[in-house]
């Protein structure tokens, strides 16, 4: 397993949420964290320390990405992982829904952190043992219902972003993980009633799933880690 002792992890969404969950995990187990928010000022203070950079970071912006990397590879000298966790979902389906809705999703979902890869990329492969875990969703594999339609293709294209990092990557030591979980409890799906049998999953399971793909080894890299609090039927 990879010692977090030195490494710096770059993770968008770091002010809620799963984003959150990660950040005190990470910082837990030993990582230096640069964190991107779209109001830095929404960071919580206690989580503020030497071994944490706040930037800010928003997934429409087309020059945020690269200025975040560059102010992370300034103050730590190197960048070994990236969380790719920030997203949105809204209600546009098959038969409803307006097409602003989908182009923001796939803007943020897709697109925002396409642009930050292609930003700390370099800095990923030189590191010998970097990492990208990518926070995709359950609705990255499958279709459950027709009325998510546009979150789900743009969830499915953050699969291929991961797909495609490990191919880019492989020689470079690089490696990229899918992270898929079904309802994780956080703002995002606070009114969603689960039926009976059906749970929310704590964003601290998720935190803790991350931890434990950024620190396999080259030589045992998991692609995709999907993570449910239910039965299904179809994956």
């Amino acid at each position: 397993m990879l010692s977090p002792q030195g490494r710096v992890i770059m993770i968008s969404g770091a002010n809620r949420g799963i984003g959150k969950a990660t950040v005190r995990s990470l910082l837990n187990h030993g990582y230096r964290l640069s964190l991107g928010a779209r109001d830095p000022d929404s960071i919580p203070e206690d989580i503020i320390g030497p071994d944490v950079l706040v930037h800010r970071w928003d997934a429409l912006s087309k020059t945020d990405s690269a200025a975040w990397a560059t102010a992370t590879q300034e103050k730590f000298g190197r960048i070994d992982g990236l969380i790719l966790n920030a997203g949105v979902i809204y209600q546009a389906g098959l038969e409803d829904g307006s097409e602003e809705d989908i182009d923001a999703m796939w803007s943020v979902n897709f697109k925002g952190p396409l642009r930050l890869v292609r930003a700390a990329l370099p800095e990923l492969k030189r590191a010998g043992n970097g990492r990208v875990i990518n926070i995709v969703s359950l609705s990255g594999v499958r279709v459950m219902s027709a009325g998510i339609l546009g979150y789900c293709a743009s969830k499915h294209a953050s699969i291929a972003l991961t797909h495609a990092i490990r191919q880019d990557g492989w020689a470079s030591g690089l490696r990229a993980t899918s992270i898929c979980p079904g309802l994780v409890d956080t703002d995002m799906v606070a009114d969603v009633q689960t039926p009976a049998g059906q749970f929310k999953i704590p964003p601290e399971s998720i935190a803790e799933t991350v931890a434990y793909a950024l620190a396999l080894p080259n030589e045992a890299v998991v692609a995709e880690i999907r993570v449910n609090s239910r039965l299904e039927s179809l994956f």
